[in-house]
Protein backbone atom coordinates (compact mmCIF):
# COMPACT_ATOMS: atom_id res chain seq x y z
CA UNK A 1 0.00 0.00 0.00
CA UNK A 2 2.53 2.72 0.72
CA UNK A 3 4.15 2.12 -2.28
CA UNK A 4 1.48 2.06 -4.54
CA UNK A 5 0.75 5.40 -2.70
CA UNK A 6 4.33 6.61 -3.32
CA UNK A 7 3.78 5.83 -7.18
CA UNK A 8 0.35 7.42 -7.77
CA UNK A 9 1.43 10.57 -5.57
CA UNK A 10 3.89 11.16 -7.79
CA UNK A 11 2.32 10.15 -10.65
CA UNK A 12 0.11 13.26 -9.87
CA UNK A 13 3.58 15.84 -9.17
CA UNK A 14 5.38 14.66 -12.22
CA UNK A 15 4.59 10.63 -13.89
CA UNK A 16 7.51 11.45 -16.67
CA UNK A 17 10.07 13.47 -17.47
CA UNK A 18 13.56 12.90 -19.47
CA UNK A 19 17.10 12.73 -17.60
CA UNK A 20 19.11 13.22 -21.30
CA UNK A 21 21.28 16.12 -21.00
CA UNK A 22 21.83 16.52 -17.74
CA UNK A 23 18.65 17.20 -16.07
CA UNK A 24 16.93 15.34 -13.47
CA UNK A 25 14.09 15.09 -11.14
CA UNK A 26 13.37 15.08 -7.24
CA UNK A 27 12.90 11.31 -6.42
CA UNK A 28 16.12 11.00 -8.63
CA UNK A 29 17.94 12.65 -6.85
CA UNK A 30 16.44 11.80 -3.69
CA UNK A 31 16.92 8.19 -4.05
CA UNK A 32 20.61 8.73 -5.37
CA UNK A 33 21.69 10.46 -2.50
CA UNK A 34 19.88 7.60 -0.30
CA UNK A 35 21.56 4.79 -1.99
CA UNK A 36 25.22 6.60 -1.39
CA UNK A 37 24.79 6.97 1.82
CA UNK A 38 23.86 3.24 2.00
CA UNK A 39 26.71 2.01 -0.33
CA UNK A 40 30.34 1.20 0.03
CA UNK A 41 32.24 4.30 1.60
CA UNK A 42 33.69 4.77 -1.67
CA UNK A 43 31.15 5.84 -4.15
CA UNK A 44 29.80 8.79 -4.93
CA UNK A 45 27.65 9.15 -8.58
CA UNK A 46 24.50 7.17 -9.13
CA UNK A 47 22.95 6.33 -12.91
CA UNK A 48 19.93 4.97 -13.39
CA UNK A 49 18.74 2.09 -15.44
CA UNK A 50 15.38 -0.20 -15.70
CA UNK A 51 17.10 -3.31 -14.95
CA UNK A 52 19.92 -5.73 -14.33
CA UNK A 53 21.21 -6.21 -18.22
CA UNK A 54 21.17 -2.37 -18.53
CA UNK A 55 23.08 -1.68 -15.51
CA UNK A 56 25.93 -4.51 -16.41
CA UNK A 57 25.95 -2.62 -20.05
CA UNK A 58 26.34 0.67 -18.19
CA UNK A 59 28.66 -0.63 -16.31
CA UNK A 60 31.22 -1.90 -19.06
CA UNK A 61 30.82 1.27 -20.85
CA UNK A 62 31.72 3.20 -18.05
CA UNK A 63 34.66 1.35 -17.33
CA UNK A 64 35.57 1.95 -21.16
CA UNK A 65 35.07 5.49 -20.76
CA UNK A 66 37.06 5.99 -17.85
CA UNK A 67 39.80 4.41 -19.26
CA UNK A 68 39.80 6.25 -22.52
CA UNK A 69 39.65 9.43 -20.23
CA UNK A 70 42.40 8.39 -18.37
CA UNK A 71 44.35 8.35 -21.90
CA UNK A 72 44.65 4.04 -21.77
CA UNK A 73 42.35 3.55 -24.81
CA UNK A 74 43.69 0.10 -25.15
CA UNK A 75 41.82 -0.98 -22.09
CA UNK A 76 38.66 -2.37 -23.10
CA UNK A 77 38.55 -6.23 -22.34
CA UNK A 78 36.14 -7.61 -19.72
CA UNK A 79 36.92 -10.47 -17.29
CA UNK A 80 34.16 -12.04 -15.86
CA UNK A 81 33.56 -16.15 -14.25
CA UNK A 82 32.69 -19.54 -15.41
CA UNK A 83 28.76 -19.54 -13.94
CA UNK A 84 28.56 -16.41 -13.32
CA UNK A 85 25.54 -14.51 -14.80
CA UNK A 86 24.77 -10.98 -15.84
CA UNK A 87 22.27 -10.67 -17.95
CA UNK A 88 21.43 -11.30 -21.59
CA UNK A 89 21.45 -8.30 -24.09
CA UNK A 90 24.46 -8.70 -26.38
CA UNK A 91 26.72 -7.54 -23.81
CA UNK A 92 25.60 -8.69 -20.55
CA UNK A 93 25.79 -12.02 -22.11
CA UNK A 94 29.09 -12.24 -23.42
CA UNK A 95 29.83 -11.45 -19.54
CA UNK A 96 27.54 -14.22 -18.50
CA UNK A 97 30.03 -17.61 -17.45
CA UNK A 98 27.07 -20.10 -18.75
CA UNK A 99 27.28 -21.11 -22.59
CA UNK A 100 23.10 -21.87 -23.02
CA UNK A 101 22.97 -18.07 -22.84
CA UNK A 102 24.70 -18.17 -25.88
CA UNK A 103 24.29 -20.96 -27.84
CA UNK A 104 21.42 -19.99 -30.48
CA UNK A 105 23.24 -15.90 -30.10
CA UNK A 106 26.83 -16.41 -30.73
CA UNK A 107 29.18 -15.18 -32.11
CA UNK A 108 29.50 -13.02 -28.40
CA UNK A 109 30.79 -9.59 -28.74
CA UNK A 110 34.82 -9.92 -28.59
CA UNK A 111 36.89 -8.49 -25.23
CA UNK A 112 35.20 -10.85 -22.90
CA UNK A 113 36.81 -13.90 -20.92
CA UNK A 114 35.84 -15.87 -18.09
CA UNK A 115 37.93 -17.69 -15.78
CA UNK A 116 36.99 -20.21 -12.86
CA UNK A 117 35.15 -18.53 -9.88
CA UNK A 118 35.59 -19.74 -6.29
CA UNK A 119 33.35 -22.94 -5.88
CA UNK A 120 34.88 -24.64 -2.87
CA UNK A 121 32.88 -28.32 -3.96
CA UNK A 122 34.11 -28.07 -7.61
CA UNK A 123 37.31 -25.92 -7.76
CA UNK A 124 39.92 -27.29 -9.99
CA UNK A 125 43.48 -26.23 -10.55
CA UNK A 126 44.73 -25.25 -6.73
CA UNK A 127 48.51 -25.75 -5.79
CA UNK A 128 49.95 -27.24 -2.67
CA UNK A 129 49.29 -25.46 0.04
CA UNK A 130 46.76 -22.56 -2.01
CA UNK A 131 43.18 -22.15 -1.00
CA UNK A 132 40.37 -22.39 -3.03
CA UNK A 133 40.03 -18.34 -2.70
CA UNK A 134 44.18 -18.34 -3.24
CA UNK A 135 43.85 -20.25 -6.30
CA UNK A 136 40.20 -18.59 -7.36
CA UNK A 137 42.14 -14.88 -6.94
CA UNK A 138 45.70 -16.64 -8.93
CA UNK A 139 43.47 -17.11 -11.87
CA UNK A 140 42.78 -13.27 -12.17
CA UNK A 141 45.86 -12.37 -11.98
CA UNK A 142 47.16 -14.94 -14.34
CA UNK A 143 43.93 -13.77 -16.66
CA UNK A 144 45.57 -9.90 -16.67
CA UNK A 145 49.00 -10.52 -17.09
CA UNK A 146 48.19 -12.96 -20.02
CA UNK A 147 45.85 -10.25 -21.62
CA UNK A 148 47.97 -7.28 -20.79
CA UNK A 149 46.95 -5.00 -17.96
CA UNK A 150 47.24 -2.35 -20.40
CA UNK A 151 44.22 -4.04 -22.27
CA UNK A 152 42.11 -4.78 -19.52
CA UNK A 153 39.40 -2.49 -18.58
CA UNK A 154 37.90 -4.28 -15.80
CA UNK A 155 36.63 -7.64 -13.74
CA UNK A 156 33.35 -8.23 -12.89
CA UNK A 157 31.55 -10.67 -10.11
CA UNK A 158 28.92 -11.59 -8.33
CA UNK A 159 29.71 -11.24 -4.67
CA UNK A 160 27.94 -14.61 -4.13
CA UNK A 161 27.21 -16.32 -7.50
CA UNK A 162 23.03 -16.13 -8.13
CA UNK A 163 22.20 -18.39 -11.46
CA UNK A 164 25.62 -20.20 -11.32
CA UNK A 165 24.58 -22.07 -8.26
CA UNK A 166 24.80 -19.62 -5.20
CA UNK A 167 28.33 -19.88 -4.48
CA UNK A 168 29.50 -18.59 -1.51
CA UNK A 169 33.14 -17.31 -2.01
CA UNK A 170 35.99 -18.48 0.83
CA UNK A 171 37.20 -15.69 2.86
CA UNK A 172 40.42 -14.90 1.27
CA UNK A 173 39.36 -14.24 -2.62
CA UNK A 174 37.83 -10.87 -2.71
CA UNK A 175 39.96 -9.15 -0.54
CA UNK A 176 43.13 -10.84 -2.96
CA UNK A 177 40.91 -9.86 -5.43
CA UNK A 178 40.96 -6.22 -4.87
CA UNK A 179 44.12 -6.30 -4.44
CA UNK A 180 45.16 -7.90 -7.84
CA UNK A 181 42.88 -5.11 -9.69
CA UNK A 182 44.51 -2.11 -7.60
CA UNK A 183 47.93 -3.28 -8.63
CA UNK A 184 47.10 -4.08 -12.28
CA UNK A 185 44.87 -1.21 -12.90
CA UNK A 186 41.76 -3.14 -13.48
CA UNK A 187 38.32 -1.90 -12.34
CA UNK A 188 36.05 -4.00 -9.75
CA UNK A 189 32.51 -4.06 -10.98
CA UNK A 190 30.29 -5.46 -8.06
CA UNK A 191 27.29 -6.94 -9.82
CA UNK A 192 24.98 -6.75 -6.85
CA UNK A 193 21.91 -7.14 -8.62
CA UNK A 194 20.77 -10.40 -6.70
CA UNK A 195 23.18 -9.68 -3.57
CA UNK A 196 21.87 -6.08 -3.02
CA UNK A 197 19.40 -4.35 -0.43
CA UNK A 198 19.46 -6.84 2.43
CA UNK A 199 19.52 -9.59 0.30
CA UNK A 200 23.17 -11.07 2.35
CA UNK A 201 22.40 -10.11 5.83
CA UNK A 202 23.92 -6.19 4.60
CA UNK A 203 22.58 -3.83 2.20
CA UNK A 204 25.23 -4.90 -0.18
CA UNK A 205 27.39 -7.73 -0.26
CA UNK A 206 30.45 -7.37 -0.49
CA UNK A 207 30.46 -6.19 3.26
CA UNK A 208 31.00 -9.06 4.16
CA UNK A 209 34.76 -8.86 3.30
CA UNK A 210 35.29 -5.52 4.18
CA UNK A 211 36.28 -4.80 0.10
CA UNK A 212 34.88 -1.72 -1.89
CA UNK A 213 34.69 -2.23 -5.57
CA UNK A 214 34.78 0.77 -8.13
CA UNK A 215 31.17 0.33 -9.79
CA UNK A 216 28.39 -1.66 -8.49
CA UNK A 217 25.17 -2.51 -10.33
CA UNK A 218 22.05 -2.99 -9.11
CA UNK A 219 18.53 -3.41 -10.19
CA UNK A 220 15.93 -6.03 -8.56
CA UNK A 221 15.42 -5.12 -5.01
CA UNK A 222 15.91 -1.51 -5.20
CA UNK A 223 12.16 -1.43 -5.65
CA UNK A 224 11.61 -5.11 -4.60
CA UNK A 225 10.01 -5.50 -7.91
CA UNK A 226 6.93 -3.22 -7.76
CA UNK A 227 8.94 -1.04 -10.56
CA UNK A 228 11.58 -1.60 -12.90
CA UNK A 229 14.54 -0.09 -11.74
CA UNK A 230 18.40 -0.13 -11.79
CA UNK A 231 21.57 1.16 -11.97
CA UNK A 232 24.99 1.83 -10.94
CA UNK A 233 26.96 3.18 -8.38
CA UNK A 234 30.19 4.78 -9.21
CA UNK A 235 33.41 5.60 -7.39
CA UNK A 236 34.44 9.08 -6.76
CA UNK A 237 37.63 8.64 -9.01
CA UNK A 238 35.12 7.17 -11.81
CA UNK A 239 33.10 10.42 -11.08
CA UNK A 240 35.81 13.09 -10.95
CA UNK A 241 37.24 11.81 -14.56
CA UNK A 242 33.56 11.73 -15.90
CA UNK A 243 33.11 15.04 -14.87
CA UNK A 244 36.39 16.15 -15.82
CA UNK A 245 36.45 15.43 -19.41
CA UNK A 246 35.81 17.78 -22.40
CA UNK A 247 32.29 18.72 -23.44
CA UNK A 248 32.47 16.91 -26.62
CA UNK A 249 34.12 14.11 -24.92
CA UNK A 250 30.94 13.66 -22.31
CA UNK A 251 29.86 10.30 -21.39
CA UNK A 252 27.23 10.00 -24.37
CA UNK A 253 25.00 7.12 -22.56
CA UNK A 254 21.26 7.21 -21.97
CA UNK A 255 18.08 5.39 -21.83
CA UNK A 256 14.58 6.95 -22.33
CA UNK A 257 13.32 5.82 -19.12
CA UNK A 258 16.73 6.45 -16.71
CA UNK A 259 15.70 7.89 -13.65
CA UNK A 260 11.94 7.54 -14.23
CA UNK A 261 10.36 9.45 -11.56
CA UNK A 262 7.29 7.40 -10.59
CA UNK A 263 9.95 3.75 -10.24
CA UNK A 264 12.15 6.00 -8.40
CA UNK A 265 9.71 7.19 -6.19
CA UNK A 266 9.11 3.43 -5.39
CA UNK A 267 12.79 2.52 -5.08
CA UNK A 268 12.67 6.03 -2.30
CA UNK A 269 9.82 4.26 -0.58
CA UNK A 270 10.89 0.96 -0.35
CA UNK A 271 14.37 1.45 0.75
CA UNK A 272 12.90 3.94 3.52
CA UNK A 273 10.92 0.50 4.41
CA UNK A 274 13.98 -1.91 4.13
CA UNK A 275 15.95 0.76 6.90
CA UNK A 276 12.76 0.76 9.08
CA UNK A 277 11.83 -2.26 9.34
CA UNK A 278 16.09 -3.39 9.60
CA UNK A 279 15.44 -6.13 7.19
CA UNK A 280 18.98 -6.56 7.00
CA UNK A 281 19.30 -8.08 10.47
CA UNK A 282 16.45 -10.26 9.57
CA UNK A 283 17.78 -11.29 6.22
CA UNK A 284 21.06 -12.46 8.77
CA UNK A 285 18.84 -13.88 11.36
CA UNK A 286 16.67 -15.82 8.70
CA UNK A 287 18.97 -17.18 6.69
CA UNK A 288 21.36 -18.53 9.27
CA UNK A 289 18.09 -20.42 10.53
CA UNK A 290 18.03 -21.46 7.00
CA UNK A 291 21.26 -22.22 6.55
CA UNK A 292 21.07 -24.86 9.78
CA UNK A 293 18.17 -26.33 8.21
CA UNK A 294 19.34 -27.11 4.87
CA UNK A 295 22.86 -28.38 6.84
CA UNK A 296 20.24 -31.18 8.73
CA UNK A 297 18.65 -32.38 5.95
CA UNK A 298 22.47 -32.91 4.28
CA UNK A 299 22.81 -35.13 7.54
CA UNK A 300 19.86 -36.98 7.34
CA UNK A 301 19.79 -37.23 3.22
CA UNK A 302 22.61 -39.13 1.30
CA UNK A 303 21.57 -37.20 -2.24
CA UNK A 304 22.62 -33.84 -0.79
CA UNK A 305 26.36 -33.80 -1.42
CA UNK A 306 26.84 -29.84 -0.79
CA UNK A 307 24.60 -26.89 1.10
CA UNK A 308 26.04 -22.93 -0.11
CA UNK A 309 24.41 -20.16 2.01
CA UNK A 310 25.06 -18.86 5.84
CA UNK A 311 24.92 -15.31 4.42
CA UNK A 312 21.50 -13.95 4.40
CA UNK A 313 18.34 -15.15 2.60
CA UNK A 314 20.55 -17.16 -0.69
CA UNK A 315 21.22 -20.51 -0.17
CA UNK A 316 21.24 -23.98 -2.20
CA UNK A 317 21.61 -27.79 -1.84
CA UNK A 318 23.69 -29.56 -4.98
CA UNK A 319 22.28 -33.09 -5.32
CA UNK A 320 24.98 -36.23 -6.63
CA UNK A 321 24.24 -39.64 -6.76
CA UNK A 322 27.75 -40.25 -4.69
CA UNK A 323 29.21 -37.95 -2.33
CA UNK A 324 32.72 -39.77 -2.80
CA UNK A 325 32.44 -38.97 -6.17
CA UNK A 326 30.40 -35.97 -6.71
CA UNK A 327 29.00 -37.55 -9.30
CA UNK A 328 25.32 -36.40 -10.98
CA UNK A 329 22.57 -38.59 -12.25
CA UNK A 330 21.63 -39.93 -15.58
CA UNK A 331 19.93 -37.21 -17.57
CA UNK A 332 17.44 -38.97 -18.46
CA UNK A 333 16.34 -39.57 -14.59
CA UNK A 334 15.69 -35.63 -15.34
CA UNK A 335 16.25 -35.65 -11.16
CA UNK A 336 16.00 -31.66 -10.68
CA UNK A 337 12.49 -31.36 -12.42
CA UNK A 338 11.36 -33.83 -10.90
CA UNK A 339 12.36 -32.38 -7.15
CA UNK A 340 10.92 -29.12 -8.22
CA UNK A 341 7.62 -31.07 -9.09
CA UNK A 342 7.31 -32.65 -5.42
CA UNK A 343 8.44 -29.02 -4.07
CA UNK A 344 5.84 -27.27 -6.15
CA UNK A 345 3.00 -30.40 -4.87
CA UNK A 346 4.06 -29.04 -1.13
CA UNK A 347 3.58 -25.58 -1.85
CA UNK A 348 7.14 -24.24 -2.65
CA UNK A 349 8.37 -22.57 -5.76
CA UNK A 350 11.91 -23.31 -6.03
CA UNK A 351 14.38 -22.56 -9.60
CA UNK A 352 17.06 -25.82 -10.32
CA UNK A 353 19.81 -26.11 -12.54
CA UNK A 354 21.33 -29.08 -13.90
CA UNK A 355 24.95 -29.01 -13.44
CA UNK A 356 26.74 -31.46 -16.15
CA UNK A 357 29.79 -33.54 -14.42
CA UNK A 358 30.83 -35.74 -17.20
CA UNK A 359 28.29 -38.02 -18.55
CA UNK A 360 26.16 -37.50 -15.53
CA UNK A 361 24.27 -34.39 -14.06
CA UNK A 362 24.25 -32.57 -10.64
CA UNK A 363 21.05 -30.67 -9.59
CA UNK A 364 21.72 -27.83 -8.13
CA UNK A 365 18.48 -26.42 -5.85
CA UNK A 366 17.79 -22.50 -5.37
CA UNK A 367 16.73 -20.65 -1.95
CA UNK A 368 15.69 -16.92 -2.20
CA UNK A 369 13.00 -16.41 0.07
CA UNK A 370 11.35 -12.89 0.84
CA UNK A 371 12.95 -11.32 3.48
CA UNK A 372 9.96 -10.84 5.39
CA UNK A 373 9.73 -14.44 6.01
CA UNK A 374 9.00 -16.23 9.37
CA UNK A 375 10.55 -18.52 11.49
CA UNK A 376 7.58 -21.39 10.91
CA UNK A 377 7.81 -20.00 7.20
CA UNK A 378 11.69 -21.71 7.57
CA UNK A 379 10.74 -24.36 9.17
CA UNK A 380 7.95 -25.35 6.49
CA UNK A 381 10.10 -24.30 3.81
CA UNK A 382 12.93 -26.88 4.89
CA UNK A 383 10.29 -29.73 5.74
CA UNK A 384 8.92 -29.72 2.18
CA UNK A 385 12.68 -29.74 0.86
CA UNK A 386 13.68 -32.22 3.03
CA UNK A 387 10.50 -34.29 1.69
CA UNK A 388 10.63 -33.57 -1.37
CA UNK A 389 14.25 -35.03 -2.35
CA UNK A 390 13.27 -37.76 -0.56
CA UNK A 391 10.80 -38.63 -2.61
CA UNK A 392 12.84 -38.86 -5.77
CA UNK A 393 16.25 -39.50 -4.39
CA UNK A 394 15.86 -41.84 -0.86
CA UNK A 395 18.64 -42.54 1.12
CA UNK A 396 19.99 -41.90 4.31
CA UNK A 397 23.12 -40.09 4.68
Amino acid sequence: EELAKAAYEQMKRLAYHSNYVGMSNLPAVQLATKLVGLAYRNLSGVYFTCGGAESNESAFKTARFYWKARGKPDKVKIIARQNGYHGVTLQAMSATGMAPYWKMFEPRVPGFLHIQGPYPYRFQGAKPGETVGQAAARELEEAILREGPDTVAAFIAEPIMGAGGVIVPPDDYFPRVREICTRHQVLFIADEVITGFCRTGHWFALTHWGVDPDIVSFAKAVTSGYQPLGGIIVSREIHDTMNSVRPEDRWMHAYTYSGHPTCCAVGLANVEIMERERLWERSAKMGTRLHEGLLAIQKELAAVGDVRGGKGLMAAIELVSDRGTKAGFPADQKVGPRVKREMEKRGLLTRTRPLPVGPTVAEQVFFAPPLVITEQQVDRLLEATRDAVAAVVPGRA
